[in-house]
């Protein structure tokens, strides 16, 4: 009797799955003990980090750099030609005579120098002057105040009377027409500067005019001094139809 052989018993029947796993140990374990290091102990150690060690920085010392003041500017170029004098020329000194006198000079004595004096014109309101001027009439009034309303009635009397008023209603005015005039009577008692505004221009004529005729007047005084007084006055006349 022939005996059978079990398939399972057959040895050969996974021979290549057994070479291929055999050949995929060999390969692994070779690509390992290639691929495999050692390191140094003594190395690790020295290398290990020591977190109880204090971090040290060094700060850098800086310097202030100073900057140098610029060069002095290069002198003045000489001149390209130096004229050379020659020592045997001539040259003309400046004489300065002395101011001193000799002994023997007569001396001239200066006379004396007079120096004059220059009044100024000195102007003092009319309001406040101590001594008001004094119109020809009001030399006997008493006291200052009075003497100021004897001069503005006979001032205005004495307009009145001179004033041409025909004048306004010749050159064509109607109504209230008003003048004003401002004058000065200087330190010599005269009428100057004469100035007035009015209307029209033939109002300021004739209010100049009038003006101009008033007398020689006492002249005002202020500290025992005489002085110029400016006087305005309002001329004010109604032209009749």
């Amino acid at each position: 009797m022939e005996p059978k052989k079990n398939p399972k018993a057959d040895v050969g029947r996974n021979s290549s799955l057994y070479f291929a796993v055999g050949l995929f140990l060999m390969l692994f374990v070779t690509n390992y003990a290639i691929n495999y290091k050692t390191y140094d102990k003594s190395n690790i150690a020295a290398d290990s980090l020591n977190l109880d060690d204090e971090l040290e920085e060094e700060i850098p010392i800086t310097e202030q750099i100073q900057t140098p003041p610029p060069p002095p500017p290069p002198p003045p170029a000489a001149p390209e030609e130096i004229e050379v004098v020659d020592d045997e020329e001539e040259v003309e000194e400046t004489v300065i005579e002395s101011t001193e006198t000799e002994q023997d000079t007569e001396i001239v004595e200066v006379e004396e120098v007079e120096v004059e004096e220059v009044e100024e014109d000195i102007e003092v309101p009319f309001s406040v002057i101590e001594n008001v001027p004094i119109f020809p009439g009001c030399e006997n009034k008493k006291g200052n105040n009075a003497k100021k309303q004897c001069m503005s009635d006979k001032i205005s009397k004495f307009v009145n009377r001179k004033f041409n008023t025909d004048l306004a209603s010749d050159l064509g005015l109607e109504g209230r027409q008003r003048i004003n005039v401002i004058f000065k009577i200087d330190k010599n008692g005269n009428i100057t500067n004469v100035r007035a505004r009015a209307p029209h221009p033939g109002l300021e004529k004739e209010a100049k005019r009038v003006i101009n005729l008033l007398p020689k007047m006492k002249p005002g005084k202020q500290r025992g001094k005489a002085v110029t007084v400016p006087y305005s006055l309002p001329i004010l006349f109604q032209v009749q139809d």
